[in-house]
């Protein structure tokens, strides 16, 4: 299992990948949109911002009622996580199994499997 510390290391690195865009695939993602990770293992969930094709603004939260509502939810489990963002994991086979739950729009699922 994962620590929070390890999850929001993940979540740092997805943020910098993200940054790292050239500026044609940002253009294409131009949308702002509110983002959540919840971890239920870890009963911890973060929350931040999608906005130019930037993770920005996260907040972790301990107590998980307590997270903002999100346009993009996603719920994985600790040790997922990292590996989603650090290519080990296939988002839509997590997807397809089970192993990650997303609640978006269908053009915000599509941008998803963009970035991972």
């Amino acid at each position: 299992m994962a620590t929070k510390e390890e999850c929001a290391a993940a979540l740092d690195r997805l943020a910098a990948k993200l940054g790292g865009l050239d500026d044609a695939r940002r253009a294409g993602n131009g949308d702002e949109r509110t983002v959540s990770c919840t971890v239920p293992d870890l009963g911890v969930a973060f929350h931040g911002r999608l906005k130019d094709a930037r993770l920005i603004d996260v907040v972790a939260y301990d107590d998980v009622r307590s997270v903002p509502q999100a346009q993009i939810r996603l719920t994985i489990p600790s040790d997922d996580l990292p590996a989603l963002v650090d290519g080990r994991l296939n988002f839509l086979q997590a997807l397809g199994s089970g192993r990650i739950k997303v609640s978006a729009s269908f053009g915000d699922m599509l941008k998803l499997r963009k970035i991972f």
